[in-house]
């Protein structure tokens, strides 16, 4: 009996070693955005673990104001480590349709400048930020060896329910929540401009380039973006692109 019990405690300390030494080498070896128990850090590019630790930011309908602020402060020091110059915003309660929890304005700083600094919440603001080091302007540089100086004809926040649904049930749209970012065109450093309504299909202004270019940069948003929508969705998205934060997924 103190025999088994003896090879019990064996078979459990081999054990313990042998996750500590997996744990660490997982730490070792394995990028840190495929790893969830280590920080986000947005030089990284798009992991694993990216979409997880982004989500971590995001608050519910009925967050108090003490998880508000708490969660929201959180958020801003990663935007602001990573040196994006952020400021909190005033968040929305209409009563309960539209409610924005944790507004934050980006102003400057390591990132793209979004026409018209608009509020959004503080997760979709981490997820342009994301997209734009790890996507935007890697695809800018390599179709016109340009980066993108300005990204115009910005929406965000829209008190309304989802487009085409009227119902007095239907739910609010992403932008009643300042959760989705719609772009209609970029501006590159050299002067030149792409459209989403002219260059979408490649007869534009920007040619093919500018086509292959926003087909890479609507790929890269669906790894950045739990739903992103383009022309190719609808008739409604034909001058725009349409990348949020809900909890889905859809790519299209």
């Amino acid at each position: 009996m103190k025999r088994d019990f003896a090879d019990f405690w064996n078979l459990l300390w081999e054990l313990t070693l042998g996750l500590c030494a997996a744990f660490a080498l997982l730490n070792a070896f394995v990028p840190g955005q495929d790893l969830p128990w280590k920080p986000l850090d947005l030089n990284h590019p798009i992991g694993q673990a990216t979409g997880a630790k982004v989500a971590d930011f995001e608050l519910p309908r009925t967050a108090a104001a003490e998880q508000t602020a708490a969660v929201t402060d959180a958020c801003i020091q990663v935007l602001r480590e990573a040196g994006v110059t952020v400021e909190r915003a005033e968040d929305k309660d209409d009563g309960g349709f539209c409610l924005v929890r944790g507004a934050v304005r980006i102003t400057g700083g390591d990132v793209t400048p979004l026409d018209g600094n608009p509020v959004m919440q503080c997760p979709l603001a981490v997820r342009y930020v994301i997209w734009d080091r790890q996507v935007l302007q890697p695809a800018a540089e390599a179709a016109f060896g340009s980066r993108v100086a300005r990204v115009n004809e910005v929406g965000t926040y829209s008190c309304r329910r989802i487009y085409g649904l009227t119902a007095n049930d239907a739910r609010p749209s992403e932008h009643a929540r300042a959760n989705a970012l719609d772009i209609g065109s970029m501006t590159l450093a050299d002067g030149r401009k792409v459209s989403v309504l002219k260059d979408w299909d490649g007869t534009g202004p920007a040619g093919g380039e500018g086509k292959s270019f926003l087909k890479r940069i609507r790929d890269g948003a669906c790894r950045a973006f739990s739903t992103v929508l383009t022309p190719d969705y609808n008739e409604a998205h034909r001058n725009h692109l349409h990348l949020d934060g809900a909890p889905r997924s859809l790519c299209a």
